[in-house]
């Protein structure tokens, strides 16, 4: 596509435009697929008042360009090319991808992956189903707060699916059915259906993923677990569900899990909340054991679901007493086994809710956390940090090239990630 020294200067052009494009880009769909992210509801560049130019000018603060001259640059040693570019913007990647057939086929290279695994995980991304267009998904940056609204043609469009689980980069999908499952990289198009469950459960369930880190061959599991204790757990490496065994006669049946709330992974075991008895149930992927923790909820609490933060596990709800209603934050003590609240929205915040019937759907259990807040007068979204204890407001979902905003449903956190594939 390009010569020598093309190829060196669209390095050099793309990493100044790593700086100033950032996440500005159409995938182009002749040399990508047809997968697209387009930005919605970009905001003008704001400008800034005399007294800001003043301050940034007394400071060194001007905007300078940085020229990357060819004549040093095109001697980059060909070796780090890989560890240049597994740090750069994903939209980035995306964009030089085009550069030559060796940059493109990086994705599937073992020794991009590894530096890839080397770059540390950014915030997660959201990937939800909004309530005006159930067959299609947006993806939500919280880094950029910016919405992305994806074009992912392999997945069936004849069936609704929700996206119920996620881990390594990966979503699994689940048709309202109830009959198959999806396993998709939102990012690369990477997609592929789960061979047809050997049970048929027509009954609520409960799914968890999980990567299969300790694995040399890599791969995920993923776990179904039913109301009357039928479950199954799926290995990528075998492409095969089996049935491990059965549940523990000290777990009750049958298994009243709380449906609102997604599954958490800590270290290979998955945790699910259940409503009664109030408290958690635990499955070992490498063990295979089940256990089951009598834990007692706070009280005035609805719309409870389970979250993750470095291996504690965390409870998100919303706290109602008389016409007052807040979003709080709990943690799970070790050795009490009771809940101990550590953080709640601000009381500035809660002053909307007042008197309103709130319904909350939490997106994304793992160190950062969407809520999503609406009642017949109001409908919020915000993102909360669990490390920084940061709450932040989401911007509306708007339809791509339209006004209108739109609902969120459901969804699931990932981490984008350029390598994972289903």
């Amino acid at each position: 596509m390009y010569g020598h020294d093309g190829v060196y200067s669209m390095l050099m052009t793309t990493l100044q435009m790593s700086f100033t494009e950032y996440y500005s880009f159409v995938m182009p769909a002749e040399r990508l697929g047809s997968f697209k992210m387009l930005e919605s509801n970009k905001p003008p560049p704001s400008k800034k008042s005399r007294k800001e130019r003043i301050r940034r000018k007394s400071s060194g603060m001007t905007t300078t360009t940085v020229v990357m001259e060819q004549e040093i640059w095109k001697d980059f040693p060909e070796d780090l090319f890989e560890a240049v570019i597994a740090r750069l913007p994903i939209a980035t990647f995306f964009r030089f991808r085009s550069v030559c057939q060796k940059w493109n086929s990086l994705l599937s290279s073992e020794s991009f992956s590894e530096q890839c695994a080397q770059v540390q995980q950014a915030n997660p991304w959201f990937y939800t189903i909004t309530h005006e267009n159930v067959s299609a998904g947006a993806i939500y940056n919280p880094s950029l707060k910016k919405w992305h609204h994806p074009t992912i043609p392999a997945l069936p469009t004849e069936t609704i699916l929700f996206p119920v689980a996620s881990a390594g980069g990966l979503v699994c999908f689940h048709d309202i059915g109830h009959r198959n499952f999806y396993v998709c990289n939102p990012l690369t198009q990477s997609f592929k259906e789960l061979p047809a469950r050997s049970v048929k459960v027509w009954s609520r369930i409960a799914v968890g993923m999980t990567m299969n880190e300790s694995s040399t061959g890599g791969g995920y599991k993923i776990l179904w677990v039913g109301c009357d204790g039928e479950y199954e757990v799926y290995d990528s490496l075998n492409n095969s569900w089996n049935r491990p065994g059965s549940m523990p006669s000290n777990i009750r049946l049958p298994l009243c899990l709380n449906f609102r709330s997604q599954a958490v992974n800590v270290n290979g075991t998955l945790y699910f909340m259940r409503s009664d008895p109030e408290g958690v149930v635990s499955y070992d992927l490498i063990t295979g054991i089940w256990k089951q923790y009598i834990i007692p909820a706070p009280l005035h609490l609805t719309d409870h679901t389970l979250a993750e933060c470095g291996g504690r596990i965390m409870l998100v709800g919303l706290l109602t007493k008389n016409a007052a209603t807040c979003v709080c934050i709990w943690e799970l003590q070790k050795m009490t086994l009771l809940w101990k609240e550590v953080d709640r929205m601000p009381n500035i915040w809660c002053l909307e809710f007042y008197g309103k019937h709130i319904r909350m759907t939490c997106l994304g259990n793992t160190g950062l956390l969407m809520l999503s807040l609406r009642s017949r007068q109001m409908n919020r979204l915000v993102t909360y940090n669990v490390v920084t204890r940061e709450w932040l407001k989401v911007p509306g979902c708007m339809v791509p090239r339209g006004k209108k905003r739109q609902g969120i449903a459901c969804g699931t956190a990932f981490h984008p990630c350029l390598t994972a594939t289903a």
